[in-house]
């Protein structure tokens, strides 16, 4: 829309069993420093890479299925979404 600019996106990255994963900022509102401490509780916790979930009562698995969250930073609440080695910050 005329007038608005584009928000900046914050990117920090690590690695999780060789492989590279990042964790970005979609508000380009939160402190780098908060990321990458996201990011690596993250990595410690094993929450990146594909895994197989299923519904409750389903007999079907989803391979890669995003996961969800809400995470305070600062006084806001935002999303994570966490998706395969990639994981989002967004706004709630």
């Amino acid at each position: 829309m005329a007038g608005e600019t584009a928000q900046s996106e914050n990117r920090v990255t690590g690695t999780y069993h060789g492989r590279e994963v990042t964790l970005t900022d979609k508000t380009g509102s939160c402190p780098e420093d908060e990321l990458q401490a996201i990011l690596d509780a993250l990595i410690d916790e094993g929450k990146f890479g594909i895994a197989g979930m299923s519904n409750s009562g389903s007999a079907t698995i989803q391979l890669g299925a995003p996961e969800g969250a809400h995470i305070q930073i600062g006084e806001d609440l935002y999303r994570l979404i966490i998706t395969g080695y990639e994981a989002y910050v967004d706004t709630f």
